[in-house]
């Protein structure tokens, strides 16, 4: 693996596209997790690599940046999501260190944030998340996508394993940040089995998630050539399967329909919601409140 030291001109990048958070924070770029259904592979082509997994950026400046940000009066305290392209917490992050003076900022600031990760890293800053979610709104988030952890050791190499992930979570609880289970992506035909959603559901409940969200697996760019060696590589058997449910131009709706139906099934059996958005908008106006007695 490569670490390649950059400088950024901003820390905080304003979104496009509408979602409960309108900011978008990544200490770095390319990810050692090496999961094989990796959405983000696409963004390393605007940093002329190849290598998204073997190439580590390192925004050596972002603390500064940050501040210059949050500092200024016009600085909205809108939710800022923490690592929307690739994990803060990937093995570099253990060596940097970004992410502890990150959280200094945002509770110096009362800034409200998501961190989502794959990796127990996080458990670090433990001391640091707690207090911030003391004095905003914080969501700590997991992506875990499959209770066999032996499918789980070659789809998502670099990660931790499923049951670590589900220990950081429930220690999260213990807090008063919004803990909840990302089961994304769903791939076909090898996590969408009913045994392995319910698995993550239990566990998920076990944990104290505040909520689940799940999506079908999405093939975008250099994303489908990276998943399609995996399965070619390791499930030979599904590969025509996937092919010809992801063809250009396949008619995936009945799959989808199907999928997202057993989802909901699921989720009511466990009593969990996938609206984090209406806990966002339940809590962020309280926030407020706070902020405006500062």
């Amino acid at each position: 693996m490569t670490i390649r030291e950059v400088q950024c001109a901003a820390a905080c990048r304003r979104l496009k596209r509408d979602f409960p958070y309108r900011w978008d924070l990544n200490p770095y770029r390319g990810c050692a997790h090496r999961c094989q259904y990796c959405f983000a592979v696409y963004s390393h082509k605007y940093l002329e690599s190849a290598s998204f997994y073997d190439e580590i950026f390192v925004k050596t400046n972002i603390v500064q940046r940050l501040e210059y940000q949050l500092s200024r009066p016009d600085w909205p305290r809108e939710v800022v999501n923490i690592g929307g392209i690739t994990d803060s917490y990937q093995p570099a992050e253990a060596k940097y260190r970004l992410m502890p003076d990150i959280l200094r900022l945002l509770i110096r600031y009362r800034t409200p944030c998501i961190i989502s990760t794959k990796s127990d890293l996080i458990l670090r800053d433990f001391d640091l998340i707690d207090e911030l979610s003391r004095k905003s709104f914080v969501i700590i988030a997991s992506t875990i996508t499959t209770v066999d952890e032996d499918l789980r050791r070659v789809l998502e190499p670099g990660g931790a394993s499923s049951a670590r992930r589900f220990e950081m979570l429930r220690a999260f609880s213990r807090t008063k940040a919004c803990t909840g289970l990302h089961i994304m992506p769903i791939i076909p035909y090898l996590t969408d089995g009913r045994d392995n959603l319910e698995g993550l559901a239990a566990a998920g409940k076990a944990a104290g998630v505040q909520y689940v969200q799940a999506a079908i697996l999405y093939l975008r760019g250099g994303t489908r050539q990276v998943f399609f060696d995996f399965i070619r590589r390791e499930r030979p058997a599904l590969a025509e399967k996937l092919r010809l449910l992801y063809a250009p131009g396949a008619d995936r709706k009945a799959y989808k329909d199907s999928l997202y139906q057993m989802f909901s099934a699921v989720k009511k059996k466990h009593g969990l919601t996938d609206d984090y958005a209406a806990i966002m908008r339940d809590r962020l106006p309280r926030e407020s409140e706070q902020l405006s007695l500062f």
